[in-house]
């Protein structure tokens, strides 16, 4: 028996209940987890309001990042023995493995060491992040040394995470948020420029700051209005990912600018990434390396206690965190 973090109905972090429940031993081609820290992401907060991606089964479980200890392996050999220190790489369906427990199954193939001078909070606070904006910035859209990206919502743990990545590469991101507020936290996050979109006309402002060559690649977790002023700033032949949807207004097509400039306009998921192996290990090796070498630092905006997950969701909510929630056990 191990508790776990379960909802019986969809609608606000008020339905969330630590339950205690069964956890049968790994299966073959499965490891067992003794869970010691979570990543909370906004994934979670839209599975338990019924409009994620995919569809809960009640009782439901959730969650998507976990790091801690090896406890049992299935009967082959998955590579990992009981005592190695491990995180996951966010499994294709929270509702088949949710990570939000005590202990629980994962498919070895998700499972990774981090590097052992990475506490079991900040590895909770990587994959979903780096692998997010690794496979926008890296795989999809090839960004290179010297090139400007820009990034919104720009605070978020994947914006943050965009930004390190950015520099690591070489190139030089912009990083866009509501107000004036966290500009100072952004520039020492590694921002070279922070636009306030509710405070300038971004088109020119990001055209000011890219030049001639204009803005090749947006990362855009907002979509609305927003999509005519950033297309304008881009570069013929620049590319727009998107991979959220926080605006509630509708978001425009800005075809003068796709077909004047000829730009791609592209959705994406990290689930790409993740279910293509080849990807999946070449991301990895990036990640691997980059918090090895301390380009990669996860940023962790505010921890709570297991017993405080309604809490824990109801911060999340507030839009207000910079950086990464993390919850330990």
């Amino acid at each position: 028996m191990t508790r776990a973090v379960r909802f019986h109905q969809h609608g606000g972090p008020e339905v969330l209940r630590i339950e205690t429940v069964d956890v049968a031993p790994p299966a073959r081609g499965e490891v067992q987890i003794r869970i010691r820290a979570l990543g909370l992401n906004r994934a979670e907060a839209l599975l338990r309001r019924g409009t994620y991606i995919e569809t809960a089964k009640f009782p439901s479980g959730l969650g998507l990042e976990a790091a801690g200890i090896v406890e049992a392996v299935g009967e082959d050999h998955t590579g990992f023995v009981p005592g190695d220190n491990v995180s996951i790489v966010p499994p294709l369906s929270m509702v088949r493995w949710p990570a939000h427990a005590e202990l629980a199954n994962f498919p070895a193939g998700i499972v990774v060491r981090h590097p052992p001078a990475l506490g079991f909070e900040a590895a909770a606070a990587v994959w979903m992040q780096y692998l997010t904006a690794y496979g926008a910035l890296v795989d999809v859209a090839g960004l290179l040394r010297g090139e400007v990206v820009a990034i919104t919502a720009a605070s978020s743990s994947v914006g943050l995470a965009a930004i390190q990545i950015a520099n690591r590469i070489g190139a030089i991101p912009i990083a866009l948020t509501r107000t004036s507020a966290k500009r100072r936290a952004l520039l020492e996050a590694g921002a070279a420029h922070v636009v306030a979109s509710g405070e300038a006309d971004i088109g020119p402002r990001l055209a000011e700051i890219a030049g001639a060559n204009g803005v090749r690649v947006v990362f855009d977790a907002v979509g609305g209005p927003a999509f005519e002023p950033l297309t304008a700033a881009m570069s013929p032949g620049g590319i727009l990912i998107e991979y959220g949807g926080l605006s509630a207004e509708p978001t425009p097509f800005p075809l003068p600018n796709v077909l004047s400039k000829s730009l791609t306009l592209r959705g994406y998921l990290v689930h790409e990434i993740i279910r293509d192996p080849g990807r999946l290990a070449r991301a990895k090796a990036f990640i691997l390396d980059g918090l090895s070498d301390g380009a990669l630092k996860p940023i962790i905006a505010r921890t709570f206690r297991f017993e405080e997950i309604v809490e824990a969701h109801r911060f999340l909510e507030s839009n207000t965190q910079f950086g990464k929630i993390v919850v330990t056990i």
